[in-house]
């Protein structure tokens, strides 16, 4: 059992380096507090090693890992631009605003269960699943599931301690895009793994890198001089249309 143990510790542990997973939770740990973010990774590896040790070892199928991985996909690059449309609506020299709104605003259980349902679906849809459902199909499973969660975790937390270095030295602002950034990323790398599995990991990630960059160039843009003239235009905007349609609600009561 021990060998067991160890074997699936070893195939987690080096199948998570350098995996989105792993970039994943550097992500989260550049933005709030490491404990409720390596408390969520724990308890999504218990559950997802938990379910691919079953559909291993007792039905000997695989789950819609394509499904799960789109579904995945569209929440990380929902996440990365809100993240970002955040920091757009920010003053460039707002730093404390972010940082006190990132990590005291958000209530630890609220950053907890993100955390837990963003790695809950990436780690589902995975490839390193697959090597889970293998090794619980051809020794016992509870020694694999406690291997593969240690690892995994080891992984994770190996993420979290470069995410509080790397905090330290970087401003909050550069941290709010560099993650905003990082979740597109991750996002499109994890999209195409489920439409097109056959690119290969350095090809998909190359191609993955196409979101960021685009979204980075737009950002320039709405960060030069030019933009604030831009962002006074679209704040009248949505000014004037919410004025519009205050008018029509009114014109629709006095109508009844």
């Amino acid at each position: 059992m021990i060998a067991t143990i160890l074997l699936s510790f070893g195939v987690l542990f080096l199948a998570e380096l350098g995996d989105k997973s792993q970039l994943m939770a550097l992500t989260f740990a550049l933005r709030y507090r490491w404990w409720v973010v390596l408390a969520g990774i724990t308890a999504a590896s218990i559950a997802v090693n938990l379910i691919a040790v079953g559909v291993g070892h007792f039905l000997g199928a695989a789950l819609p890992t394509n499904v799960i991985a789109v579904i995945t996909a569209v929440v990380l690059l929902a996440v990365g631009l809100w993240t970002l449309r955040e920091t757009f609506h920010t003053d460039a020299d707002d730093d404390t605003e972010i940082a006190e709104k990132d990590s005291g605003a958000r209530s630890p259980w609220r950053v907890f269960f993100m955390v837990l349902s963003a790695f809950l679906l990436a780690e589902l849809g995975d490839r390193t699943m697959f090597a889970i459902i293998a090794l619980a199909s051809n020794h016992n499973w509870v020694a694999v599931w406690i291997g593969s969660v240690v690892g995994m975790v080891a992984a994770g937390g190996g993420a979290i301690a470069l995410g509080i270095l790397v905090g330290k030295h970087v401003p909050e602002r550069a941290i709010a895009i560099g993650s905003g950034l990082l979740f597109l990323y991750i996002g499109a790398a994890t999209l195409l793994s489920a439409f097109a599995p056959d690119l290969g990991r350095v090809t998909e990630y190359a191609i993955a890198l196409l979101a960021p960059a685009v979204a980075g160039g737009v950002l320039l843009v709405l960060s030069s001089p030019a933009s604030p003239r831009l962002r006074r235009a679209v704040e009248r905007a949505e000014t004037d249309a919410s004025d519009r349609q205050s008018d029509a609600e009114e014109t629709s009561g006095r109508a009844r």
